[in-house]
């Protein structure tokens, strides 16, 4: 074995060394958001928060609360008036107080996690970069090593709306859990040993056009986490407003999360901001496949999915621009079309043959 053999052989060990210890330190961010959430159940604030949003009243009207102070009295705040605006689904409610319910320990506990998850994404980034120096190309030449860069973009992404002061700490415990997921399926049943690419993959559109659909993925994951939360908060709200009693569960999760109305805008907005560059993925995809094979479209099983998931999110854009199919309708879509994304990752590779299998998955 020469030295550059027997470099790339350590630097791909180093590779598998950083993204075990990535998992073990998500698996720690897991716990500590798992106290957050616990511990903030235990607060006056979360209760008073749920109050707020209803229980009784209907789409007007203001309500008085009684509130137990620490002295023993109380105090009567001002329920806000629950109005139904024009989309079906979203109310003028405030945000829940988010997973530490505002207690001192839940914060303490989420900060925490915060930071190991800052500390496993560095760990797994450096895993990425390792596997993409003991190849001596871009890291996404199977589903290994596709899947390990999407759950490092994913963290990423969510690390950077953190940094940009957005209401997302609350997504912590579900991206970590998807996250360990990812990897455990990578590490055990997706693993493929450092080699070179077929040569119809040696193209510089390798780094742009995987490069993007890793992105869109990622972040169309959050917004799928989003849409399903809205979709949970939403029954909540509406269960409140119609006089309804939400069980142990919603008052102490759901009631913590934020709005129906904040949610639905938070996915909306994702995913609007990421559908044009899954629109270039799919353009640069053809622009490659022609380059690679004589032929911009061949209705490859992957290049088929992957416009039947672009289909997907266009209706969703196009029906939160229409009146009757805001709100819950829109989100169902929204879900769909994450899971044709979904189909397109794991489905296509695994079941389905093509131009795109390589590397056996």
């Amino acid at each position: 074995m020469n030295l550059a053999a027997a470099t790339n052989e350590n630097l791909a060990h180093t590779s598998n060394v950083l993204i075990y210890s990535s998992m073990a330190v998500y698996t720690l961010a897991f716990f500590a958001y798992i106290a957050e959430w616990v511990f903030g159940s235990r607060s006056k604030v979360g209760r008073t928060a749920a109050a707020l949003t209803g229980e009784g009243t209907g789409a007007a009207g203001s309500v008085k609360v009684q509130v137990a102070q620490q002295g023993g009295g109380t105090a009567v705040l001002d329920r806000p008036k629950i109005i139904t605006r024009a989309a079906a689904g979203t109310r003028d409610v405030p945000d829940g107080p988010g997973a530490a319910g505002g207690t001192f320990k839940g914060d303490l506990y989420g900060r925490m996690a915060v930071s190991m998850t800052v500390l496993a994404f560095l760990v797994e980034a450096g895993g990425v970069i390792a596997r993409a120096m003991s190849v001596q190309r871009a890291p996404w030449g199977n589903m290994y090593e596709f899947s390990i860069t999407f759950s490092t973009v994913a963290v990423g992404a969510y690390l950077v709306l953190l940094a940009l002061k957005k209401n997302v700490r609350w997504m912590g415990l579900l991206l970590v859990t998807t996250v360990l997921l990812d990897l455990g399926i990578a590490t055990t049943w997706l693993y493929t040993d450092s080699d070179q690419l077929v040569p119809a993959l040696h193209s510089y559109w390798l780094w742009i056009h995987v490069s993007t659909a890793i992105i869109c993925g990622a972040v169309f994951f959050l917004g799928g986490v989003g849409t399903l939360m809205y979709l949970f908060r939403d029954s909540y709200e509406n269960k409140l407003a119609n006089g309804g009693e939400p069980g142990a569960f919603a008052q102490s999760v759901l009631s913590r999360l934020p709005s129906a109305a904040s949610l639905d805008k938070f996915s909306y907005r994702i995913n609007a901001a990421v559908f044009p560059l899954w629109t270039f993925t799919i353009i640069a995809g053809a622009i490659w496949a022609g380059d690679a094979w004589g032929r911009y479209w061949g209705w490859d099983p992957k290049e088929v999915w992957s416009f039947i998931t672009w289909v997907a999110y266009a209706c969703y854009l196009h029906a939160r621009a229409t009146a009757g199919w805001k709100g819950r309708k829109a989100a169902y879509l929204a879900l769909i079309a994450f899971g044709c994304w979904i189909f397109n990752y794991y489905g296509v590779n695994i079941f389905v043959t093509g131009k795109h299998s390589y590397a056996g998955v």
